[in-house]
């Protein structure tokens, strides 16, 4: 039993040694099978890992280019930065410098640097003026001597057919002489006479064939009737010189305004207007030698005032508050020409100053609507204004354009310095300028010549050409007792 019991635990270790040894078989067989598989894995991916690995040190080798670089670019931005350091430094001793030398030369000179400049272009621009009229002069000298050799040529200026007669008869006054020997004596020797009697009463006068009759034409009505009055008394008084011509122009200058305050005063009774300030009396007959759009002023105030006082009886309203502001409404075109802003604003301002009533103001203030108007007597106002320069006949827009025109060319003159006086005359064809022989002399008399030639020329739009012409008279009086 114990011998067969031996042999069967021999019997059985042998077997479980051979299950043993089978099973170490398999596991190497297995192990061995997954070592080549690994083995074949590996060997397809080995291109791909040495790719990576290449592009791996391509990067590292990039990196390390650009710290080169980076480290190259620091150093040069501290070099430049250096380098801007000393330049602002350098530029602030520079600036230093400059301000020290000019310190010095202000003090030296006694002048600021901003005046010093001024001065300078002021003198380069005298001279530059200077040289460019002699240079000028001796141009224009040569041209008159070449057109001395040629044919002359007329330059015509267009004139409207239908406002040639109404401007004729507003421009021109007839003087009538008793014999035409009269016309020498106006003249007088070489026309010192004629030659005066122009420059102080700024109207053309003009001599021609008609016999027994002389003209002046001038587009300002009250100089023209200053003239006229003037010419009178000298050929009644028979002595015609320069002193004489002086001296009788003062007194028909008083004389106008007197007939100005009569006609003022006649047109405001046929209203019916009886308290008037005198000094508006005074101011309403000034307009008695005006005229808008070829329509007479003062008769334009009459007519006004009486259509108001028609609207006013149908109306029902006030009659006399109508009349009264209708007749002053116009009122502020004999101050335009001194007082800046449009007539209806100054004539407002005039009447309120004379004590006239707000509604009366308010009514011209308000005829051309720069002010609303807020009343019956303001928008009757503007319907009796509306009558009188609407209808058929009473305005022709030419000439007012025409006389604004002559207006603006003495503005212009006027407004330079040194002038005295300007006279537009000629039908604006001639402008004549008297200055100051004190503040001008010849050669800046020619300069002036061509600066309002020139603003003619950028200003306005005429017809032909207009002659400025600059006299310079220097006068010395002295009395003998």
């Amino acid at each position: 039993m114990t011998l067969q019991a031996a042999q069967a635990g021999d019997v059985l270790a042998l077997g479980v040694g051979g299950l043993v040894l089978a099973g170490l078989v398999l596991v190497v067989a297995v192990v061995a099978g997954v070592l080549g598989a690994v083995l074949v894995v590996r060997r397809g991916q080995s291109p791909q890992r040495d790719a990576q690995v290449d592009q791996q040190r391509g990067l590292r080798e990039q990196r390390r280019d650009i710290e080169r670089r980076e480290q190259r670019v620091t150093e040069r931005e501290q070099r430049l930065d250096q380098g801007l350091a000393a330049l602002e430094e350098r530029s602030r001793l520079v600036d230093e410098a400059e301000q020290e030398r000019r310190a010095a030369l202000e003090e030296l000179a006694g002048l600021s640097s901003a005046d010093a400049r001024a001065q300078v272009v002021e003198t380069v621009e005298a001279d530059a003026k200077r040289l460019a009229v002699i240079s000028a002069r001796a141009i224009e000298r040569e041209a008159e001597e070449q057109a001395e050799q040629r044919a002359r040529r007329v330059l015509a200026t267009a004139i409207q057919r239908l406002a040639s007669e109404q401007t004729s008869e507003s421009v021109v006054s007839v003087v009538h002489l008793a014999t035409d020997d009269m016309k020498g004596r106006i003249i007088g020797r070489e026309g010192r006479n004629i030659r005066c009697f122009e420059q102080v009463t700024g109207v053309n006068l003009v001599i021609d064939d008609t016999p027994e009759a002389v003209v002046l034409s001038c587009f300002d009505p009250v100089r023209r009737e200053v003239a006229r009055l003037t010419l009178e008394q000298l050929l009644r008084d028979g002595r015609i010189h320069p002193s004489r011509i002086e001296e009788q122009y003062e007194r028909s200058v008083g004389e106008v305004e007197r007939r100005c305050v009569r006609a003022g005063s006649d047109a405001a009774l046929g209203l019916g207007i009886t308290d008037l300030h005198p000094e508006l009396v005074a101011t309403l007959g000034r307009l008695r030698h005006r005229t808008s759009y070829g329509q007479n002023v003062l008769a334009h105030l009459v007519e006004s005032g009486q259509a108001a006082g028609l609207l006013a009886d149908e109306l029902g309203v006030d009659r006399t508050t109508c009349v009264r502001a209708a007749f002053l409404h116009d009122i502020g075109k004999a101050l335009t020409h001194e007082v800046e802003g449009s007539h209806a604003l100054v004539g407002a301002d005039l009447a309120r100053t004379y004590g006239e009533e707000e509604d009366i103001v308010h009514a011209i203030e308000a005829h051309h609507n720069e002010v609303e108007p807020r009343t019956v007597e303001a928008l009757l106002t503007q319907a009796a204004d509306a009558i009188s320069g609407g209808r058929p006949g009473a305005r022709r827009e030419s000439l007012e354009v025409y006389v604004e025109r002559l207006h603006r060319l003495e503005e212009i003159a006027l407004a330079k310095p040194g002038v005295e006086k300007v006279f537009a005359m000629q039908a604006g064809r001639d402008v004549r300028v008297m200055v100051a022989p004190d503040r001008v002399d010849d050669i800046e008399a020619q300069v002036l010549a061509r600066d309002i030639a020139k603003q003619f020329e950028q200003e306005l739009t005429y017809p032909g050409q207009i002659k400025v012409t600059v006299i310079r008279e220097s006068r010395a009086t002295e009395t003998a007792r």
